[in-house]
């Protein structure tokens, strides 16, 4: 494919535009204020369409056949589904793929009435580090068990200025970053017992998580996650021969079976340090069409029911 519209203009947009432009790949962007737009040349040297997506498809009746949307979290769903009924048929959109589990199974809805495919934006998966990991996962003989932390920093969270109901769901916005890289590295969950206590202003379901099940891989895993306290997001995966360490995620450890050493592995991450880490290699995928490796619409709104468990969400049918 050889062009793409970019629904966005801002701080995520400015990152999909230069791999965008790396790739050669001619880019129509639409976004919605003036200083956004502003921002977005200044940064990038490409011109913003701006009034917003509605304006700019009243007034175009041809549209790419592929799109990234990186708005902000409460319009990423309305975004996709009005590009789905215009007819585009390939999107890529910001996690968490909706602002709510209804707009996300929306969205997976009109896009298999509409032979639509719609991939969700968990870059992580496409870190340097995790790619090496791939290779020694599958020399080893697979993941035989998997633990992972998906603590937030409460003192900085509480003071980002975000939309009603953002924060109120940052378990779904922000956390399932890390929790889709542990799941996609070791399997998703066959059995799952999960665990919630505290609560804070800004996300009163829960600030404490623990849990622990068995993946559709057989491997079994744990997971905790204090809001309240000191942490930060790490992933370890355990084959026959050795443990993997993910912290921080954009850095592979490695401990060898027989030995208590741990070190770091050198890993090829030149795109990983020229751009926001794991984009480059996401959106090469999404151009070329290698769907195995993204998240698919479909994958996310299955996960929605594991996601609310894990975080004391109302239950959902």
């Amino acid at each position: 494919m050889s062009d793409m519209l970019l629904v966005g203009a801002g701080p995520m947009a400015i990152e999909y535009a230069k791999v965008l432009r790396s790739l050669s790949v001619d880019t129509t962007v639409v976004g919605r204020g003036a200083g956004s737009a502003a921002d977005f040349k200044e940064a990038t040297g490409v011109e913003v369409h701006e009034g917003g997506i509605e304006a700019w498809l009243a007034l175009n009746a041809v549209l790419p056949s592929h799109a990234i949307i990186a708005v902000g979290e409460k319009s990423i769903g309305s975004s996709a589904l009005l590009l789905i009924k215009h007819g585009v048929k390939n999107l890529l959109v910001e996690k968490p793929g909706g602002a709510t589990i209804d707009e996300i199974r929306q969205v997976r809805e009109m896009a298999g009435q509409c032979g639509a495919q719609v991939f969700v934006g968990y870059n992580r998966r496409f870190y340097a580090s995790v790619m090496k990991s791939r290779d020694i996962i599958s020399e080893d003989g697979g993941v035989t068990s998997f633990n992972f932390e998906f603590t937030e920093w409460s003192h900085v969270v509480k003071d980002l200025k975000k939309e009603t109901g953002v924060k109120e769901h940052w378990f779904l916005h922000n956390s399932t970053h890390v929790i889709d890289l542990a799941f996609n590295l070791g399997g998703k969950p066959r059995d799952i017992a999960c665990y919630t206590g505290g609560g804070i202003d800004w996300h009163p379901a829960a600030s404490i998580f623990s849990g622990a099940g068995v993946s559709d891989r057989n491997a079994l895993f744990s997971y905790q996650a204090n809001w309240e306290a000191p942490g930060r997001w790490g992933v370890e995966v355990l084959t026959k021969k050795h443990r993997l360490i993910f912290r921080p995620l954009e850095k592979l450890q490695i401990q060898k079976v027989g030995s208590v050493a741990i070190e770091f592995l050198e890993i090829d991450d030149p795109l990983d340090r020229d751009y926001k880490p794991g984009l480059f290699r996401q959106v090469q995928a999404f151009v070329r069409g290698a769907e195995g490796e993204l998240c698919s619409i479909q994958e996310q709104a299955d996960m929605m029911a594991v996601y609310y468990k894990m975080s004391n969400y109302p239950p959902v049918g």
